[in-house]
């Protein structure tokens, strides 16, 4: 902090400060831009990533740090640019960033409070985290001080900052990693979904590839493998992408696609417009009649490289509809994937994936809310969701 507080003091010359040239309207209008750009940053950034900052928290917590560190080795690096509008361009942009870290950090450090306050003593969480904070800042400060008073030079001063930054991310990622989180985002039901999937040997995938409708035995429910929050900490990334559908095995994880839920019906229809006329291709009355009695409807569109999962959620959906509809796009994926051709008929796929789905999906909830999964928190949709209502009209 206190090589920050010197590169920024040196930064101000030629916009208002130490230099006898500049003017006092110099620094202003330069305060102004920044305080400015920062603002408009927040609005813009909480607009497009509001929705997302709970369900991929761990994400956005230290996607905050980044924030951090990048405007501060840019604030460092200001003094070396040309007084003029490439330095009040680097500081602005320090200044976004900072900006960013607030709204990224303020709202993933509420969401992970919520989970660490197993009472309900959120409050008592949340004043002494601060305490925490200021006695940290406080012992930094005091350390920085003197240690500021020996690191002069150039070379010294810049390889105590990134030594400084490095040792600040990666223990970031390692506090991160150790989050043991127990709702279900995209990632998360990926693993434990396919995971489960995969260790029940009455789901054949080549039966269901090949339209077959006839039940077969279970499996014995103590025989399934069902990960733990803590297991599932130690698989998932910090930064993956988001709507990707991972396929997980014991020994190594598929790429199946991409999935979208809860989107409007254009972006559904979007999909799979052919390349010269508005018309979709795809078959909305024998969707709405296999969905008829689930509040989802679920359509696969098999491109290269990787096919693409369009999830409509209906007006009376639930967070299990929303799981079962993320299951359902990830078994029917899977199932396409082991095609060998690339002509398969996507609604027998859809329709013997959604039998199996129906006669498993309430027997995996209730193994996964006895492994100590909160199957109530909505954390599959990262955008503001949508709701269609479906109405027969006859001729």
């Amino acid at each position: 902090m206190s090589f920050f507080l010197r590169a920024t003091l040196k930064a101000t010359i030629g916009v208002g400060v130490g230099d006898a040239n500049a003017s006092p309207s110099s620094a202003l209008l330069l305060h102004i831009l920044q305080d400015s750009s920062g603002r408009v940053a927040t609005i813009l950034f909480a607009h497009r990533v509001g929705t997302a900052l709970e369900p991929e928290c761990k994400t956005y917590r230290l996607a905050a740090d980044v924030f951090n560190d990048i405007a501060m080795i840019m604030d460092c690096l200001s003094p070396m640019v040309p007084a003029g509008v490439m330095r009040v361009s680097i500081l602005s942009t320090a200044g976004v960033l900072r900006a960013l870290c607030g709204v990224a950090g303020g709202s993933s450090k509420a969401s992970l409070s919520a989970h660490f306050a197993k009472w309900g003593n959120l409050a008592e969480l949340n004043a002494k985290d601060s305490s925490q904070e200021t006695v940290i800042s406080l012992i930094g400060m005091l350390v920085g001080s003197v240690v500021v008073s020996y690191v002069t030079g150039f070379k010294a001063t810049w390889a105590a900052l990134l030594i400084l930054l490095a040792a600040h991310l990666s223990l970031n990622y390692a506090a991160v990693r150790a989050v043991q989180m127990t709702s279900l985002n995209r990632q998360r039901a990926n693993i434990i979904f396919s995971t489960l999937l995969e260790s029940d040997s009455a789901i054949d995938l080549e039966s269901l590839r090949a339209g077959d409708l006839s039940p077969k035995p279970k499996k014995d429910n103590a025989r399934w493998i069902i990960l733990t929050p803590a297991q599932v900490s130690q698989q998932e990334r910090i930064f993956h992408r988001s709507g990707a559908l991972h396929w997980t095995t014991p020994t190594q994880t598929y790429s199946l696609g991409t999935a979208e839920i809860g989107i409007p019906l254009s972006s559904f229809f979007k999909h799979g417009q052919t390349t010269r006329t508005s018309k979709t291709n795809i078959p909305m009355r024998d969707l709405a009649t296999l969905f008829t009695h689930e509040s989802y409807i679920l359509y696969l569109h098999p491109t290269k490289p990787k096919s693409h999962a369009s999830i409509l959620l209906k007006s009376n959906c639930t967070v299990h509809t929303q799981l079962k509809a993320w299951m359902h796009a990830l078994l029917a994926l899977r199932v396409l994937s082991t095609s060998p051709s690339s002509s398969i008929e996507i609604l027998p796929v859809l329709t013997t994936t959604l039998s199996t789905v129906n006669t498993r999906f309430p027997e995996y909830m209730q193994a996964l809310s006895d492994s100590n999964w909160n199957i109530t928190i909505p954390a599959l949709e990262t955008r503001s969701g949508r709701r269609v209502t479906l109405e027969w009209v006859y001729d």
